[in-house]
């Protein structure tokens, strides 16, 4: 913590600030090992968020127009990409995996299969719950849109490509718009990217080219990271439904 009693944790900033108290709340100084907990994290109240909508706690329940499914990838997963339909969003919710942080396992780095980021919390069998988000698609009036976000993708130089915090806004930004249909995309075999130009960049520093990497759909990597998919789905047996097994093989059949 700041001496002005804000968070803070290595890799926030180039430098860490002076007059910090550690995470075992004794004064810290460089070299007297890390400042944070590798497992380290603060909370606030969501009725703090000056945007947030004033309805968020109806019990009558909130209209969604749109899921957004994240995962952490250095490589293959794009920064953001739209489903092309419920089905194939929520089969793309199905083979997500992450690479995992001391939150998770104690380890770092390593991937691992995390169905819409709900492995730790879905609390009966996960090919059912496949089903049911299946089985919501005809008993609702407007169908959400489904994206899939991925703040973290690296270069081979083992940098960020996106900047990330506040700037995530701006791929928010693309997303409600795509909601209202007011912005454009381009298909790739996996869901659809923003199109040249439509994400609002304005005082961002951010060459075109980083953009555009982390924007890729690799088909080699792609064809890889589905490759033993269907060995994760053989484990669910026959409760895995058709349907994903269905949005599986098209989507391989794309990338070739």
């Amino acid at each position: 913590m700041t001496p002005s009693r804000e968070p803070w944790w290595e890799g926030l900033t180039d430098t860490p600030p002076s007059g910090l108290t550690d995470w075992q709340g004794k004064p810290w100084q460089p070299g007297a090992g890390p400042a944070a907990h590798p497992n380290s994290r603060f909370t606030v109240p969501a009725s703090q968020c000056p945007s947030i909508a004033p309805n968020w706690e109806d019990p009558e329940g909130v209209p969604i127009s749109g899921f957004i499914f994240g995962s952490r990838r250095t490589r293959v997963i794009p920064l953001v990409f739209e489903a092309f339909d419920w089905t194939h969003g929520v089969f793309l919710g199905s083979a997500m995996s992450t690479e995992t942080t001391a939150a998770i396992t104690g380890q770092v780095g390593v991937v691992r299969r995390d169905p819409m980021a709900m492995l730790p919390f879905c609390g009966y069998n996960m090919a059912d719950y496949f089903a049911h988000w299946l089985g919501m698609e005809p008993r609702l009036r407007t169908i959400p849109k489904i994206f899939r976000v991925n703040w973290f993708r690296k270069d081979d130089s083992g940098k960020f490509l996106w900047p990330g915090y506040g700037d995530n806004v701006r791929i928010l930004k693309w997303i409600v718009e795509r909601i209202h249909g007011n912005a454009p995309a381009v298909e790739t075999p996996v869901g659809s990217i923003p199109a040249p130009g439509s994400l609002d960049l304005t005082g961002l520093d951010l060459p075109a080219s980083r953009l555009r990497e982390a924007l890729a759909v690799n088909h080699d990597e792609w064809r890889q990271a589905l490759g033993d998919l269907g060995e994760f789905y053989d484990q669910f047996g026959p409760r895995i439904p058709g349907a994903i097994r269905k949005a599986h093989e098209e989507t391989l059949r794309r990338l070739q």
